[in-house]
């Protein structure tokens, strides 16, 4: 659909769309509204005593996965800049949830990981939570899988953009 098709905020897209993909985004509100009850005790803790918001769950997700990211790369990942994902990251960092060290190979830049404390539970908290949608993935053929992708990784940009 083109921008030109989007109209402006008056129009409401087609009768289609909106009995189709669209009836079941606000659905969607339940899953992300349960993501701090569904924290185990200690994170969730930690998130309510220094204030971390979504914004740094969103940090500690992409920090799941084992490998170290530079902050350059951590703020591509999010789509946001350098200072907003410094200050993300100084604040889980004071909390002791992310560890910075220096890249050996370039010393000035600043790799990231979870702290070894709290591996084990993130990956826990993010495995649970990414359940639904790999439940989701398992029903659908490869061409299927890839258009979905897709379609999420549009909307984000989109949402995000925004």
């Amino acid at each position: 659909m083109s921008q030109d098709a989007v109209g402006d905020d008056t129009e409401m897209p087609d009768r289609e769309l909106l009995e189709g993909a669209l009836r079941f985004v606000p659905l969607l509100e339940t899953f992300y509204r349960r993501a701090h009850s569904e924290m185990p005790d200690e994170l969730r803790r930690l998130f309510q005593e220094n204030r971390l918001t979504a914004r740094h769950g969103s940090v500690l997700t992409q920090l799941t996965h084992g490998q170290e990211l530079s902050v350059g790369e951590l703020a591509a990942r999010l789509e946001v800049g350098l200072p907003t994902t410094s200050e993300l990251v100084g604040d889980l960092s004071r909390v002791g949830l992310v560890v910075r060290r220096q890249d050996p190979a370039n010393r000035r830049r600043v790799l990231l990981s979870l702290a070894e404390e709290y591996r084990d539970l993130m990956r826990a908290f993010a495995s649970r939570r990414a359940r639904p949608l790999l439940r989701a993935f398992e029903r659908l053929t490869p061409a299927e899988r890839e258009g979905f992708a897709a379609g999420l990784r549009a909307w984000a940009h989109e949402v995000h953009s925004a």
